[in-house]
């Protein structure tokens, strides 16, 4: 074999060893806790019926992002430390959201009267329909009205996007639960999946 065949072979050889040794090393990386996995969420149970679609990541702490309320204050999801809070983000231009915020409503009148659960339907309308947005959840009681001008929210949870999105904090304003589309908030499950993320200290 000549040289430059050898210098060839050696760096083919080199190449095959680095990508073998890369990949394992990807591998690693995707665990957690110095080579464990991650163990799978108690809340992944919950994944039923009409929260099928419901994802459990590893608890990250909701963005520190400034959402507007119904007097156009300034609300972040520190508000909410303390309680479970349930956020919808939505729009008055999807018929998904639409579909499902009578049961958030009904889920928002289950817990009236306690301090440790909110409801929090984030509107993403901008300009000419917001008012159309207002009147919507004014349509909904005991459900607030909360808005997004910047449309970006979507775009700071797991959902990366989507719409309608909800997501469940816990006491300690972490993200929780995440689920995109349509789902019966007003169902079994989805109270079973509040009392649970309640029952936690």
């Amino acid at each position: 074999m000549s040289g430059s065949k050898r210098t060839l072979a050696g760096v083919a050889t080199a190449v095959l060893l680095i990508g073998v040794i890369g990949g394992a090393a990807m591998l690693y990386a995707n665990r957690d806790g110095g080579g464990k996995e991650s163990a799978p969420s108690s809340l992944a149970v919950y994944a039923k019926g009409s929260l099928s679609k419901l994802l459990t990541p590893a608890p990250t702490l909701a963005p520190d992002y400034v959402f507007k309320d119904a007097e156009g204050r300034d609300v972040r999801f520190s508000a909410f430390k303390g309680k479970v809070a349930v956020v919808n983000l939505w729009a008055t231009w999807c018929a998904p959201c639409k579909i499902e915020m009578p049961t958030l409503a009904a889920l928002a009148e289950h817990y009236k009267g306690r301090d440790d659960v909110a409801v929090v339907t984030i509107s993403m309308d901008v300009d000419k329909a917001v008012p159309e947005a207002r009147a919507f959840i004014a349509d909904h009681p005991p459900l607030a009205y909360y808005a997004d001008p910047k449309f970006q929210l979507p775009f700071e949870f797991p959902g990366k996007g989507a719409m309608p999105q909800t997501i469940l904090l816990d006491r300690q304003g972490n993200v929780r639960a995440v689920l995109t589309g349509e789902a019966d908030w007003a169902s079994d499950e989805a109270k079973a999946l509040v009392e649970a993320l309640l029952a936690e200290r």
